[in-house]
C-alpha cells in the first residue's frame, strides 16, 4: 500500500508490544500530528510463557522463547527506525516469582524495558482499543478478552466504562487446572461451567442489570472462535474479522460439533491456530457458558486489543505536542475522516457531492428499498470517492477502491467497507458488472446495494463537473415515468448538466424512470 498522508510527517513512530501468556504481539504505528495513527508493521511471535500451567514461576524454556521473540521484534523496531518502544507485560509474567528476572534480561540483553501492568489496567486499556475500533451506542456492551493467563471483563459503552475487571481465567491456566481428556469431557466441562459461574458472580451481576445482549471479544482465542464460527456458517472473513457479528444459533450448533473434537480432528479445523489447539476448549466453554448464563443473542469481534489501548493512552498524554484535530467519538467517522486528510481530500467538492447524493437519498429511500445504514455507507463513499487522486489522476476510481479496502477503516465490517469501496470505484467510468473480479465476489444482495448507490453518487458527482459547487440548489419532482432535477446555479449550468447526463444512466435502471434536468435562475 501506499504511503498516504496528510501531507505532514508523523510526529513519531512507535511500537507497542502485549507480552501475552500465549503470544507476543507487536504492533507498529506512525504517529500524526491530528492524533491519527497508521500501523505500517505487525509481528506476532506465539510463546506459550505457561505452557505447563501457571505454577508462580517461568520455565527457562519459556523464558528463551519469550526472549528470542523480542529479539526479533527488537530486529523489526530497529530496521524500521522506531523511536519509542511501549512494552506492557501482562499475567504469566506479572505473577510469576520469576517476571522480574525476564524483565530485567529483557532489558540487558534485548534492549526492551517491559513494564508489568494490573489487571484494572490491562482492562481498561482493551475497553479503550475496542471503543475506538468498534462502533459502540449508548446500549451497554459485555467486552471479552480472553487471554492465555487471565480473562478481562468490560462494561461499557460509547461513552463510558461501568466495569473492569480482570481474572485468572485464561485458556492456558484453565487447560492445565481442568483439562485432562481428549476430547474433553463431560465432567471437565461442568468443573469448567462450575467455576466459572462462581468466579464470575459480580460479572453476572452487572450485566443482567444492564440488561445487555451484546459479547465484543478481542484477541486471539476469540479471534479464533470467530474465524471458525465464520467458516462454518459461510461468513465472509477473509479480509477482516473486526466488527464480525454472528449470533447464539450460529454458535451452539458448532460448539456442540467442535467440543467433541480430538487433538488431530481440531488440527485439521479451519482458522485455528496451532499453537491453540491444546488450550482453545476452555475458552469455546467458557463463550458458551456467557451466552447460557447471560442470554446474550449477539457476538461481535474486535481486532483491536491491549497493543492498540497502549497507542490510544499514548496519543491521549502526548496531544499537547501532537495538535491533535476535532476528535471524533464515533470511530466510522473518525476513520474516515483520518483516511481523507490522509489523501490530501478535495474536501469542498467531495462534501459537496456527498449533500447532493444523501438528498437524493432521501427522496429515493423508500422507492428503492434503502435503509438508514445505506444512507451513511453512502455518504462516506462521496465523501472519499475521489482520493485516487491521491495516487494518480489515471484510474483513480479504481485507486480509491484499492485504498477504502486496504485502509483499515474502524468500526465497519467487511460487507460495509465493500460496499464502501464498490460504490466509490464506480462513481465514473463503468458501472459495475460482473466481470468486474471485486464486484463479482460480492453476494447477490450487496451487489444490488452497490448499483443503487452507485447510481445516485454518478448523478451527484456529475452535478459537480466543474468541481466549483456551482449548484447551489436541487429540486427533485417525480411521477410515475420519469424524474425532474431541477437545479439553481451561480454561473452557466451546462457543465453540470452534461456531467449528470451523462452518468445517469445507471440511475435511470436502478429507478425504472427517465431523468431530466433543467436549470433555472442562474446569474450567468
Amino acid at each position: 500500500m501506499p504511503n498516504i498522508s496528510d501531507g505532514q510527517s508523523p510526529t513519531r513512530r512507535i511500537a507497542a508490544i502485549d507480552l501475552g501468556t500465549n503470544s507476543f504481539h507487536a504492533v507498529l504505528v506512525d504517529i500524526y500530528p491530528d492524533g491519527s495513527f497508521r500501523t505500517i508493521d505487525k509481528l506476532k511471535e506465539m510463546v506459550i510463557l505457561a505452557e505447563k500451567g501457571m505454577d508462580n514461576r517461568l520455565s527457562d524454556e519459556a523464558i528463551n522463547r519469550g526472549l528470542d521473540a523480542l529479539k526479533r521484534i527488537k530486529f523489526l523496531c530497529d530496521s524500521h527506525h522506531v523511536e519509542e518502544i511501549l512494552a506492557y507485560a501482562t499475567s504469566a509474567i506479572r505473577e510469576a516469582k520469576n517476571g522480574g528476572d525476564f524483565i530485567q534480561r529483557s532489558i540487558d540483553e534485548v534492549g526492551i524495558k517491559a513494564r508489568a501492568i494490573s489487571g484494572k489496567m490491562e482492562a481498561e486499556m482493551i475497553g479503550l482499543a475496542i471503543r475506538h475500533s468498534i462502533s459502540l451506542s449508548e446500549e451497554m456492551t459485555l467486552m471479552v478478552d480472553i487471554g492465555g493467563g487471565s480473562v478481562e471483563f468490560i462494561v461499557g459503552n460509547q461513552d463510558e466504562f461501568i466495569f473492569l475487571k480482570s481474572l485468572k481465567l485464561g485458556v492456558a491456566r484453565m487447560s492445565a487446572k481442568f483439562v485432562n481428556s481428549d476430547p474433553i469431557n463431560k465432567e471437565e466441562i461442568k468443573s469448567l461451567r462450575d467455576h466459572y459461574k462462581t468466579s464470575l458472580a459480580e460479572i453476572i451481576k452487572v450485566v443482567r442489570e444492564n440488561s445487555i445482549k451484546t459479547i465484543i471479544g478481542s484477541s486471539g482465542t476469540m479471534e479464533n472462535i470467530g474465524a471458525m464460527v465464520a467458516n462454518r456458517n459461510s461468513i465472509s472473513s477473509s479480509m477482516s474479522l473486526n466488527e464480525l457479528v454472528f449470533h447464539d444459533d450460529e454458535f451452539n450448533p458448532f460448539y456442540e460439533s467442535f467440543i467433541k473434537l480430538n487433538r488431530k480432528e481440531r488440527a485439521k479445523e479451519k482458522a485455528l491456530e496451532e499453537k491453540r489447539i491444546d488450550i482453545i476448549n476452555p475458552g469455546m466453554v467458557l463463550l458458551k457458558f456467557l451466552i447460557d448464563e447471560l442470554s446474550i443473542q449477539n457476538i461481535k469481534i474486535s481486532e483491536a486489543a491491549l497493543r492498540d489501548g497502549m497507542i490510544l493512552d499514548f496519543i491521549q498524554k502526548q496531544k499537547s505536542t501532537l495538535s491533535l484535530a476535532a476528535n471524533f467519538s464515533d470511530p466510522r467517522k473518525k476513520s474516515i475522516y483520518e483516511l481523507l486528510q490522509k489523501c490530501n481530500w478535495m474536501e469542498k467538492h467531495s462534501t459537496h457531492v456527498a449533500n447532493l447524493a444523501l438528498q437524493i437519498f432521501d427522496e429515493f429511500k423508500t422507492d428503492l428499498k434503502l435503509n438508514e445504514e445505506d444512507r451513511e455507507l453512502l455518504e462516506y463513499s462521496s465523501l472519499l470517492h475521489d482520493i485516487g487522486y491521491y495516487i494518480s489522476f489515471r484510474k483513480h476510481h479504481k485507486h480509491a477502491l484499492y485504498l477504502i479496502r486496504n485502509s483499515d477503516l474502524r468500526g465497519f465490517n467487511e460487507d460495509e467497507i465493500n460496499i464502501m469501496a464498490n460504490v466509490a470505484r464506480y462513481h465514473r467510468r463503468s458501472t459495475p458488472h460482473k466481470r468486474h473480479f471485486r464486484y463479482k465476489n460480492l453476494s447477490k444482495d450487496l451487489r444490488k446495494r452497490v448499483k443503487k448507490l452507485s447510481g445516485i453518487l454518478r448523478v451527484a458527482d456529475g452535478l459537480d463537473r466543474s468541481h466549483y459547487q456551482n449548484v447551489t440548489r436541487l429540486e427533485i419532482k417525480k411521477d410515475e415515468k420519469k424524474i425532474n432535477f431541477i437545479i439553481t446555479t451561480e454561473g452557466d449550468p451546462e457543465l453540470e448538466i452534461w456531467g449528470a447526463e451523462r452518468k445517469s444512466k445507471l440511475f435511470e435502471k436502478v429507478t425504472g424512470k427517465k431523468l431530466e434536468i433543467f436549470a433555472v435562475n442562474n446569474s450567468a
